[in-house]
């Protein structure tokens, strides 16, 4: 039996064994060669810092999330992404907006992939700022003009308590938005910020202030409109009360406001240059009264003026192009204080 199997063996030709042997050797090195390419797959692209931010849609498959990488120069081969997320057992790379560099490795991204560690910015609104500039933000944030057109629709926000002061015939949201930043990632909508800000603004507006506000004679949206008014006439946040002050007596003396920034803003809310003689329903250099609605974006300090206006009995006043505000009780005292302290801005 030996024998047999001996006789066997010996049959096998040697040609054949080398060739066996030679094939044995080259898959060796190629699984040695295909590792090392693997592992230097692996590493980060460059030393690169700048951040790219990808977003990952829900449904993308491991080689689509793979090639969108490999696109944005994030890592160096899709066929090493592939194969590292498959060696991760059960891993599940998570949709999402993330922000990568090519100075990371595929471990870190895939890490960053699996753990569902999303980019989040912040999305701005500021005090004194009309609408139409708010809009604008929320397009260079990356959201489509429908979309913020949509947004800015009054009726999809009815059951917000900020909504209850806004008068029935007034269709639009200028000055009920609370400035603020809010997060935004890949699946926050425009609209979801602009109920967020309506949140704010109505939890600033305290049952408290709704008190002061009414012994001023004035309705939760008026006071909202002259705060709008306040805060853009003067930046200093100490003369706000006085500002206010003679707001409401000459709102009470049924004077014009004489509030140049609401002229200019009838102007450019008609898409006109900005002008004090545009004869719009804001310009209440014009026109006795309030304007139909707030001019642009609120700040605490000018809700608070509003509500606690300052015990003095200034008619009028005038900032300087020093920045100091000059009150008066009479025009010849504001024509004198103009031509002494106001050069610049008052031309």
């Amino acid at each position: 039996m030996k024998y047999q199997i001996e006789k066997k063996i010996r049959r096998i030709p040697k040609h054949a064994i080398i060739l066996l042997a030679s094939l044995i050797i080259v898959a060796v090195a190629i699984i040695f060669f295909a590792g090392k390419i693997y592992y230097q797959d692996l590493k980060p692209v460059s030393t690169t810092q700048t951040a790219k931010q990808i977003v990952v849609k829900q449904g993308y498959s491991v080689k689509m999330i793979g090639d969108l990488l490999f696109r944005d120069h994030l890592i160096r081969s899709t066929w090493a992404f592939n194969i590292y997320v498959h060696t991760l057992n059960n891993a599940s790379l998570q949709a999402g907006t993330y922000v990568f560099s090519p100075s990371q490795s595929v471990q870190s991204i895939v890490t960053a992939l699996v753990n569902g560690k999303i980019a989040t910015k912040l999305v701005t609104i500021l005090p004194g700022v009309r609408l139409e500039q708010i809009k604008n933000t929320l397009i260079n944030d990356g959201y489509s003009v429908s979309d913020v057109n949509t947004a800015l629709n009054p009726s999809l926000y009815s059951s917000l308590p900020i909504l209850a002061f806004k008068p029935q015939s007034v269709n639009t949201l200028a000055g009920l938005l609370w400035p603020d930043s809010f997060l935004k990632d890949s699946n926050t909508s425009a609209s979801t910020i602009i109920r967020e800000s309506l949140i704010e603004m109505g939890q600033h507006i305290t049952p408290s202030l709704q008190v002061l506000f009414a012994k001023e004679g004035l309705s939760v949206y008026q006071a909202i409109i002259l705060a709008s008014i306040v805060n853009q006439e003067v930046s200093n946040a100490s003369d706000r009360a006085q500002v206010a002050q003679v707001f409401l007596s000459r709102l009470s003396l049924n004077m014009p406001l004489g509030s140049d920034v609401t002229a200019i803003y009838g102007a450019l809310h008609n898409n006109v240059p900005a002008s004090l003689n545009y004869n719009s329903p804001y310009n209440t250099l014009i026109h006795t009264g309030l304007p139909p609605t707030p001019i642009a974006t609120i700040s605490s300090s000018a809700l608070q003026a509003v509500a606690n206006p300052a015990k003095t009995n200034w008619l009028y006043f005038v900032t300087g192009d020093n920045g100091v505000t000059y009150f008066s009780n009479t025009l010849v005292q504001q024509q004198q204080n103009t031509a002494l302290y106001c050069h610049q801005l008052c031309k």
